[in-house]
């Protein structure tokens, strides 16, 4: 098939004749995307460029050079929307969260955890419908029941969105990691000695009686406007202890989501991934594996195709007040620039050994 060069600020994007530019929707240390139309379908499609795919320290792979990722378009995601100040009902929040943990679940049934769920990693369309996106720090799991807890190891996420426990976890504390397990205290308060005694760590449970200490400020004071069960779930998910915190199976039986719940929407996935090629160690096996991959993805898509399948419609959306979105209006990829700090992927656990020790709370 003919190709052609998008005129993006990346050299080298070459794609099918049939996907005509539109404009650059990021750009980052890892890649670049570009919102496209498809000529022949007339659907526009967001296509990402995967930069910086080897290093030196890394086994590289001979004959895969660039990567491609042709994904669904979606017009923003929630970072952009909330520095937009777009105004937003306790209804779209219902959506949003409903949505948000509906893909949750079926993210955990295939053993599976993101690792990096943030406002800028949930996709919404005007109508208010909801994905998430970028896995490239997702990881699987083994099942907890196994005697391993899995969902702990090694676990990452964005500075500003980690857990009380993940920000216990690091070997040294910087400046930026105690003002924010501060302001974590700040908010949930201080654990009383019940809870701060199942952190296994002696070092742990010392630095966190080393801090100043902290009376829990109530949910309703801080959100005054939010709704009584909305702040039941706010005290349901965000507990310091982690095996207290209401899971996602319980979250979606919430009243919160009174308006959406629907158990056609919750579903799981029908058998758990297979993570063995995780063990593959030669180019070589890596090779094959990707391109059978790739075949199999090209053999589904085309029975769908063929059958005249499509996906199932979104779940529902807000009807009286919906989202609407004016790209013009959103920030620019120059100006996302400046929230670089909030898109660098967080560094991996550094201390193992205290990571085991904070995974000795109670289950």
């Amino acid at each position: 098939m003919p190709n052609h060069t998008l005129p993006c600020d990346h050299p080298n994007f070459i794609v099918d004749d049939k996907y005509m530019f539109e404009r650059v929707l990021g750009l980052g240390a890892y890649g670049v995307v570009c919102s496209t139309k498809n000529t022949e379908t007339n659907e526009r499609c967001a296509i990402k460029k995967i930069i910086g795919l080897f290093h030196a320290d890394i086994i590289d792979i001979h004959d895969f050079n660039e990567l491609y990722l042709y994904e669904e378009f979606m017009e923003a995601d929630l970072h952009q929307i909330i520095r937009s100040g777009q105004p937003l009902t306790d209804e779209h929040y219902q959506s949003f969260i409903y949505q948000t943990c509906c893909g949750l679940k079926y993210i955990h049934s295939a053993n599976v955890l993101h690792r990096d769920l943030k406002p800028g990693n949930l996709l919404v369309n005007a109508d208010c419908e909801l994905k998430i996106c970028d896995f490239g720090l997702a990881r699987g799991c083994v099942d907890a029941k196994n005697g391993d807890t899995g969902f702990m190891t090694y676990y990452v996420a964005t500075r500003y969105y980690r857990a009380p426990e993940i920000m216990l976890s690091f070997q040294n504390y910087t400046k930026a990691n105690v003002d924010q397990l501060q302001q974590i205290l700040f908010i949930l308060g201080t654990p009383d000695d019940e809870t701060l005694g199942r952190v296994g760590s002696e070092r742990a449970q010392l630095y966190i009686q080393s801090l100043d200490h902290f009376q829990k400020v109530p949910f309703a004071q801080l959100y005054p406007e939010a709704s009584p069960v909305a702040i039941d779930l706010l005290e349901r998910l965000l507990m310091f202890d982690p095996s207290s915190r209401i899971q996602v199976d319980e979250a979606l039986e919430h009243p919160y989501f009174v308006a959406f719940h629907d158990p056609a929407n919750e579903v799981n996935h029908n058998h758990p991934m297979d993570f063995s090629f995780e063990s593959l160690v030669t180019s070589e096996d890596m090779k094959v594996e990707l391109i059978n991959e790739v075949d199999t993805f090209k053999n589904k898509k085309l029975t769908l195709d063929l059958t005249g399948l499509r996906r199932q419609p979104s779940i529902n959306t807000p009807t009286p007040t919906r989202v609407r979105f004016d790209p013009t209006g959103l920030p620019s990829v120059e100006t996302q620039q400046g929230y670089v700090d909030e898109l660098i992927a967080s560094p991996t656990q550094s201390d193992p050994k205290l990571e085991r020790d904070l995974r000795g709370f109670a289950v």
